[in-house]
């Protein structure tokens, strides 16, 4: 499948990345080329193959699921413009 400028001027615009006139046929060439290895990619048989999270069967950690504050309130609060009775002050938008 092939994109044509006009896609890619469209994709571009979408993803609210700025892209120069003079760089859109190669921005199209781009796209063209991740689509068609997509295609190659639709071509392999996987019958019969798991799907996995990663090369090495690993088990993740785990850990109990518990709410804590973190502690550390100060440290960021320390940062913020305007901080009042341990909270971000903002100004107020809605009257």
């Amino acid at each position: 499948m092939a994109i044509d400028i006009d896609t890619a001027r469209k994709v571009a615009k979408l993803a609210r990345i700025r892209v120069e006139e003079a760089d859109l046929p190669k921005l199209a060439g781009q796209l063209s080329g991740i689509l068609g290895f997509m295609e190659q990619l639709n071509e392999v048989d996987v019958t019969g193959v798991e799907p996995m999270t990663s090369v090495t069967p690993m088990r993740l950690k785990r850990r109990v699921d518990e709410v804590t504050d973190g502690n550390i309130q100060a440290q960021v609060l320390k940062n913020a413009p305007d901080a009042r009775e341990g909270f971000f002050a903002v100004p107020k938008v809605v009257e």
